[in-house]
């Protein structure tokens, strides 16, 4: 028994540091509604600069301490920087846009921490005597934990007095409740707004700086710590600061005492918490059913044309060019045209739920995932040709979307967009685990075409083939009466239930029809690599999808396969010409965000006139 008190001792520590990020992160959404996916890079920022902070000032526990504090505060100018910089300039632009700049700055924070500190793992130094341990019912415990599980509860109550005794708190409390009275009642947004993410970056960097003595930096602090964040502000409440304090301690202790007793799903364990409460209670432990969105993901803006004659004949055109341009291109080119191709399709069948539906995903890698191991399973354990193997992967994608899909209908917005998060991550944590019949981390080796399609040319005209048909059957249905179904209950969810419509059941058919499109992709990108990993279902390559949508244009079918060209293009290009591609293309995608809100098809729309 004593053992399993030091154990929720433990969990308490590290739900204080997950607390601190949390907390920032649910101040920020709960004012601005931005989901800062940067947030992550602030608390690895908070490490890194602790660490050289307290090589800096070495002086005992003043140093440290005070390196700690230095920190949270430099991290809070870099927040600040972000905000005035870039969110300030796409406040108006649809929210998944400042997702997309967010990610843009995780890029550029990534290789900017590279360059400064290095590839190595950094350890910081113990805090000053705080070296050793204390010994509570036999066993040991860091008495730097001790500081950490009263540093929780302490940074909670000055953010309550601060939210609940000062002018500053009652605006914050007011622009959460409702930003646009707010403004009319005379708030000066723009101060308001810089304060609030100075605070939660500040907060951030809190967090990053006091692990430091517990692991050391290193540059995937950013992407670990996200994901459990995004998971504590959902579970508590978005915008709810008691919520997050909830629900990190419960997590934390899941985790904690997960390890003991079902070390095999420790993994899926956290995302599996928050599927369940988002089914349950779909604003969290301390939110309110108000406060979750009930309307339309984003602005439709102009609804979507047939193309017309003119379009349509370039189109012909440009897949004609492509299919004669083996003729004149070498291997690697034809491989790289490939993978544009696998992605665009990917891209569009996301453009599908997002723009068409209406629901956004954040876990929409899953099921280009599950058809990458569906094909890649079949011919591992089935021996089945590649032909075969291709079926199976939109059947096998489409299955798992139709089961994810029929919990993430129910929601809507942020939430709808968590918990396919969740969802996706489930999947992930299953094949990485899995050995017996997924390999886990070490994937599935010698997935390769069938004999007519080794060479580079034959799989290409494959490849180009069935994304030309996938592409064309997609946009088909968007202009078949199913189609126009769906975007009526994007449109107008409410409206569309009272004439009769099932809103559920339409959204749910075409997240499943979404998902087989994306598995035909993930097919089609096994058998190009020749294997598959875990990483073909993980967050990074979710959020590149909604890049490739987002930089084309949501609002245009066109628009995805621009970015999907665009996105692919330039990762393939300046990853061969130097290691610090991430800030090259971070940089890019933050300035087409500045300069084209509305995305790179928009821009061609708005010059050609169309509506």
């Amino acid at each position: 028994m004593s053992f399993y008190f030091i154990q929720f001792l433990t969990g308490l520590a590290g739900a204080s540091s997950l607390f601190l990020v949390a907390a920032g992160l649910s101040i920020i959404f709960g004012v601005t509604r931005v989901v800062n996916f940067a947030h992550g890079s602030f608390y690895m920022l908070g490490a890194y600069i602790a660490f050289t902070l307290v090589r800096w000032w070495e002086g005992g526990a003043l140093g440290f301490w005070g390196a700690v504090v230095g920190a949270a505060i430099a991290v809070g100018v870099v927040g600040t920087a972000v905000e005035v910089a870039l969110l300030r300039r796409i406040y108006r632009s649809p929210e998944l846009y400042q997702l997309v700049a967010t990610f843009g700055v995780v890029l550029v924070v990534q290789d900017v921490t590279l360059a400064a500190w290095g590839p190595e793992d950094l350890l910081g130094p113990r805090a000053p005597g705080l070296e050793g341990a204390v010994v509570i019912l036999g066993h040991s415990l860091p008495q730097f934990d001790i500081v950490l599980i009263v540093l929780g509860p302490v940074v909670l109550g000055a953010l309550w007095v601060v939210l609940h005794r000062t002018r500053w708190g009652v605006l914050v409390r007011a622009a959460t409740e409702d930003r646009e009275m707010a403004g009319a009642l005379g708030v000066n947004q723009k101060w308001l707004f810089t304060s609030v993410f100075f605070l939660g970056a500040f907060l951030a960097g809190l967090g990053g700086a006091v692990q430091l003595p517990r692991e050391p930096a290193n540059l995937l602090m950013d992407l670990n710590i996200i994901a459990e964040a995004f998971v504590v502000v959902v579970v508590g409440g978005m915008g709810s600061i008691t919520g997050a304090f909830l629900a990190a301690v419960l997590i934390a202790e899941l985790q904690a005492f997960g390890i003991l007793v079902f070390p095999e799903i420790t993994l899926v364990l956290l995302f599996l918490v928050m599927a369940v409460v988002l089914v349950v209670r779909p604003w969290g432990l301390m939110g309110r059913a108000e406060d979750a969105p009930g309307g339309a993901a984003h602005d439709p803006g102009p609804p979507y044309q047939p193309a017309g004659r003119f379009p349509t004949l370039a189109a012909a055109g440009l897949v004609a060019l492509l299919a004669v341009l083996p003729a004149v291109a070498g291997d690697y080119a034809l491989q790289v045209l490939s993978e544009i191709f696998i992605f665009a399709v990917f891209a569009v069948s996301l453009h599908f739920i997002l723009g068409v539906g209406g629901m956004i995903s954040f876990g929409h890698a899953a099921y280009l995932g599950l058809g990458a191991y569906g094909a890649a399973l079949a011919v591992r354990h089935l021996g089945a040709p590649m032909e075969a193997a291709l079926l199976a992967a939109p059947l096998v994608a489409g299955a798992g979307a139709l089961v994810f899909g029929w919990f993430c209908v129910r929601l809507s917005g942020v939430y709808l967009a968590m918990l396919s998060l969740a969802f996706a991550q489930i999947a992930w944590s299953v094949v990485f685990q899995w050995y017996d019949f997924t390999g886990g981390d070490n994937g599935i080796l010698g997935v390769w075409p069938s004999a007519w399609a080794t060479a580079a040319a034959p799989y290409y005209y494959l490849t180009l083939a069935l994304a030309v048909l996938a592409v064309a059957a997609l946009r088909r249905v968007v202009f078949a009466p199913f189609g126009y179904t769906l975007r009526a209950v994007r449109d107008s969810p409410l409206r569309g239930d009272a004439i009769g419509i099932d809103v559920r059941r339409v959204r749910w058919l075409g997240f499943g029809l979404a998902g087989a499109a994306a598995g035909l992709a993930g097919g089609l990108y096994a058998f190009l690599k020749g294997s598959v990993f875990p990483n073909v279902m993980s967050i990074p390559v979710s959020v590149d999808g909604l890049v490739m949508v987002l930089l084309g244009g949501v609002q245009s079918l066109f628009g995805p396969l621009v970015g999907a060209a665009a996105l692919t293009g330039l990762k393939i290009q300046i990853a061969s010409e130097t290691d610090f591609w991430r800030v090259i293309l971070g940089a890019i995608i933050i300035a087409l965000v500045l300069a084209f809100p509305r995305g790179l098809a928009g821009v061609v729309r708005r010059q050609g006139g169309a509506p």
